[in-house]
């Protein structure tokens, strides 16, 4: 005998709200979906969603319910004139946004006396999503998770945070730093070898890519330094790594922009003005990270 699934409703249907209904379909959930704008839902309802005419309805078809709209906004937007019907519903809310914003969106929840609140991280884009490289991070209720993990894992690998609503959005936000922290190394990195014609494609595949796979590798190190407040390099310490030319002065000599790496030189030479030339790179956190004095108080 085949198992039931439950019934699903998808709140927006961009680019990612798309994905998000259309993996549902493919593993065999009823889905109902809603988008302000019309001509959204054709596709869906091709392969077999419910398209319905409000929010409400959409709302109502369904103990699952899923936001996934353009911002924190838009979700008070869709959900507050049909709050009477989010009762006994579990919400789910797949917008992007701050982590107060999710703790103020579960205090609304709760005061609609929805079934369960989860706030959400998606860590992918939308081709990625019903796929094995898409994870999800959740946080809020932990009863709610468990009771429909098997459907979030519809659409990624499902992470639970905790309980605090404003985890997840936090995780998401760090992760995305990391990675465009990354990408602008990629950006300066490809615009100095585009001023001697070098195809930044050649250059990727056969030099850059593997070189930070190579430094990659650091990255456990700097955490560990990180978590004991232990910075003492064994080799390559800030002060030898500031004293060749800047990344700034380098780019402007070259007729190129240097302001993606202008924070990350200041930081590095002022750590090394302050007396800790002798640490390693991950000593720069103590010039960004939230005050011992600060956090202790929660502000």
């Amino acid at each position: 005998m085949t198992e039931q699934k439950a019934p699903v409703t998808v709140l927006g249907l961009g680019d990612m709200g798309r994905a998000l209904a259309e993996a549902l379909l493919d593993s065999g959930h009823s889905v109902t979906v809603w988008n302000r704008s019309t001509g959204k839902a054709d596709h869906l309802v091709a392969k077999g969603a419910a398209e319905a005419a409000s929010a409400r309805a959409a709302i109502e078809a369904s103990p699952l319910v899923i936001a996934c709209l353009l911002d924190d906004a838009s979700v008070y937007g869709v959900l507050t004139p049909a709050a009477e019907v989010l009762a006994g519903r579990t919400l789910v809310n797949l917008t992007t946004g701050s982590p107060d914003q999710a703790r103020e969106m579960a205090q609304w929840a709760e005061k609609q006396d929805v079934g369960g609140f989860l706030d959400g991280g998606i860590m992918a884009v939308p081709s990625m999503i019903g796929g094995s490289d898409a994870f999800i991070l959740y946080s809020g209720s932990a009863s709610a998770f468990d009771q429909y993990r098997d459907t979030l894992a519809e659409l990624g690998a499902p992470t639970f945070a905790g309980a605090d609503p404003g985890l997840a959005a936090l995780l998401d936000l760090a992760l995305l730093n990391g990675m465009y922290g990354m990408f602008a190394g990629f950006l300066q990195a490809a615009a100095i070898v585009d001023t001697e014609g070098i195809p930044v494609t050649e250059f990727s595949a056969t030099l850059l890519t593997p070189w930070l796979q190579a430094v990659i590798g650091l990255l456990p190190e700097f955490a560990r330094q990180i978590d004991t407040g232990q910075y003492a390099a064994e080799e390559s310490n800030l002060a030898m790594q500031t004293s060749g030319v800047g990344f700034v002065e380098f780019a402007e000599s070259i007729g190129i922009s240097g302001e993606l790496m202008a924070p990350m030189q200041r930081l590095m030479e002022q750590r090394v003005d302050d007396g800790h030339g002798g640490d390693d790179l991950s000593s720069v956190f103590e010039l960004i990270r939230k005050s011992r004095e600060r956090k202790e108080n929660g502000k």
